[in-house]
């Protein structure tokens, strides 16, 4: 068994859903040494998460959006954690509510993604700035 691990910096995005495939694909090209095994994605981040959905319709991604913000809406006077702003304490509850990883079958050197699947990054602040990611792969070597 190999086993591989790779820090990767994504640049800062707006508030939304972003898919990241290519990029986590294009830093990380020890997952083509791979025949099998998985790969994860974790984000060093709590107030951004990961998900994987699809990859085509990008009304998918305003949707999601939408979504959250009717689910966790800012500015609620029940929370007490507001020291960052309006969208931190929602930002920390979206992270929570999709998670801070994503796992990832590898299969003959590639991601086992649907036709239809992407990876996103789930930006819940409206200047979250950069987010750190670290890519971890391991199975059986080609």
């Amino acid at each position: 068994m190999e086993i591989f691990q790779q820090a990767l910096r994504l640049k800062a995005r707006p508030r939304g859903f972003h898919l990241i495939t290519h990029e986590v694909v294009q830093a990380f090209p020890q997952i083509g040494t791979l025949q099998s095994g998985m790969l994860q994605v974790f984000i060093q981040h709590t107030s951004a998460g990961l998900t994987i959905n699809e990859n085509a319709d990008p009304t998918v991604r305003v949707d999601f959006e939408t979504y959250f913000n009717k689910a966790v809406p800012e500015n609620d006077p029940d929370y007490e954690h507001n020291d960052e702003g309006p969208d931190d304490m929602p930002a920390h509850l979206k992270s929570s509510l999709l998670g801070c990883s994503v796992m990832i079958p590898i299969h003959h050197g590639r991601l086992a993604l649907g036709t239809w699947q992407g990876i996103y990054l789930c930006e819940h602040r409206d200047y979250g700035g950069p987010r750190n990611l670290v890519l971890t792969a391991w199975g059986k070597p080609m």
